[in-house]
C-alpha cells in the first residue's frame, strides 16, 4: 500500500467535520469508542471497506461491525426481533453487538457483511463516536484500528504505531473506558454469545429471560473477533503463571508481585480496562514472552481470558 500522510485531529467541531468529510470521501479514519478506536470507512462503499482489508491485512471472510447512532438507524438495516428489542432496551447505547438478518435493501457493501445474510450492528456509547456518526449521517463500518491479529487499540498513539501511513486520519479521543471489544450476541434463531465481551452472558440471558447458548469454536466465522489467533503481541504469552520465570515479562493480577498489574484489587472491570494497553507496554519491552497470571473466568473474566487465549494461540 502507498504511504498515505496519516492526519491527526483532535475533539473539536472543525476536526469532526474533517473526520466526516474524509469519510465521504472513502477515508479512513480511526476514531474511539468505549470498547477500543474503530477503523472507520463509509459501509455503503465498497472501495472504502476494501481498504479497512487493505490497511489492517484483514481476512476477507471476517465481517465487520457497522456501526449507527440510532437504533431507528440500525432497523434500516437489519430485520429488528422483540429480543433485539429487549437487550437494545438494556445495553444500548453500550459495548454490545448484536447480529441480525440484513434487510435485502440495506446498501451495505457485500465486504461488510462477508458474503454472509447478516449484519453485525451496534451503537457506540463514547460521544466522539456519536458525534462522528452524527456528522457523517451513514452507516460506519468499523473493526478495531489494528494490523489483524495484533493487540486492540486503547488510546491513539496505539493507532499511530501500527498504521501510520496506511490510513488517512486518527481522531483522538483519549483512553477508551472498556478497553474490550463489543460483546457480540446472535440473535437468528435462539440466541447466541458469539463473541464475549462487556456485557456479560449471564446479563444477556437475564434481560431475555431465557438461556443464551455459547458458540462451537470450531464452527463456521459468523462475526469479528472469532479467528482462533488474535489480539496478539510480538512477545509469545504464557497464560495461567503462577510463579515468573527469568526473562520475561510479568503481567499479574490481584496480590502478586509483577511489572504491571491489571488490578491490584483484583477488579475485573479494571482489568479489562488496563488488558490492551499494558499488553502494549510490555510488549515495547521487547521480552520474548509475557507472563500472565490467573484471570478467573466469571463475568468480565470470561471476556479478558477470551482475548487471553487468543493472543497466547498458536500464530
Amino acid at each position: 500500500m502507498a504511504n498515505i500522510p496519516t492526519e491527526r485531529l483532535g475533539q473539536s467541531a472543525q476536526d469532526l467535520s474533517r473526520a466526516a468529510e474524509i469519510l465521504a470521501q472513502g477515508g479512513l479514519v480511526a476514531f474511539p469508542t468505549e470498547t477500543v478506536y474503530g477503523l472507520g470507512a463509509d459501509a455503503c462503499n465498497d472501495r472504502a471497506v476494501a481498504r479497512i482489508y487493505e490497511a489492517k491485512g484483514r481476512p476477507s471472510f471476517n465481517p465487520l461491525i457497522v456501526h449507527l447512532p440510532s437504533v431507528e438507524a440500525v432497523k434500516r438495516l437489519v430485520i429488528w426481533s422483540d429480543a433485539a428489542d429487549l437487550v437494545a432496551r438494556a445495553f444500548w447505547t453500550g459495548p454490545l453487538t448484536l447480529v441480525l438478518p440484513i434487510r435485502p435493501d440495506a446498501g451495505v457493501s457485500k465486504l461488510v457483511t462477508a458474503g454472509l445474510e447478516t449484519l453485525a450492528v451496534r451503537i457506540p456509547a463514547a460521544p466522539l463516536a456519536q458525534d462522528l456518526l452524527a456528522e457523517f449521517g451513514g452507516p460506519v463500518a468499523a473493526p478495531s484500528a489494528n494490523t489483524s491479529g495484533h493487540i486492540s487499540p486503547t488510546r491513539a498513539v496505539h493507532v499511530q504505531n501500527d498504521l501510520t501511513g496506511r490510513i488517512d486520519a486518527v481522531l483522538d479521543g483519549g483512553a477508551c473506558s472498556v478497553g474490550l471489544e463489543s460483546t457480540i450476541l446472535g440473535l437468528v434463531g435462539a440466541p447466541i454469545l458469539l463473541r464475549p465481551g462487556g456485557v456479560t452472558r449471564a446479563e444477556l440471558a437475564q434481560v431475555l429471560g431465557k438461556p443464551v447458548a455459547t458458540r462451537d469454536e470450531a464452527a463456521a466465522i459468523s462475526a469479528p473477533g472469532q479467528i482462533k489467533s488474535h489480539y496478539a503481541p510480538r512477545a509469545q504469552v504464557r497464560l495461567n503463571a503462577t510463579e515468573w520465570r527469568d526473562g520475561e515479562s510479568r503481567l499479574g493480577f490481584g496480590t502478586v508481585e509483577c511489572d504491571l498489574n491489571l488490578s491490584p484489587s483484583a477488579d475485573l472491570t479494571e482489568a479489562a480496562a488496563n488488558l490492551f494497553e499494558y499488553l502494549h507496554q510490555l510488549d515495547a519491552r521487547g521480552t520474548p514472552t509475557i507472563a500472565v497470571s490467573p484471570i478467573p473466568d466469571t463475568g468480565m473474566g470470561t471476556a479478558i481470558n477470551d482475548r487471553l487465549n487468543r493472543a497466547a494461540a498458536d500464530r
